[in-house]
């Protein structure tokens, strides 16, 4: 997240408010969001879709069940 400015659009667009502003501080001396513990995010990309930056992507965790 080090291209994250600050400006909280994706917190802001978040249709679930499953983002926050985070606690710790990347190279542009931001802190750029996190999810919140437990959250449930349904991948819908608005908060990828809206940043000015491209600093947030959304990608689903791949667990192997094997």
């Amino acid at each position: 997240m080090d291209r994250c400015k600050g400006c909280d659009i994706c917190i802001e667009v978040c249709p679930r408010n499953i983002l926050k502003k985070g606690a710790t501080l990347n190279k542009k001396t931001v802190y750029p969001p996190e999810l919140i513990a437990d959250a449930k995010c349904t991948f819908c990309q608005e908060c990828e879709i809206n940043c000015p930056d491209f600093a947030i992507y959304v990608v689903e965790d791949y667990v192997d069940d094997s």
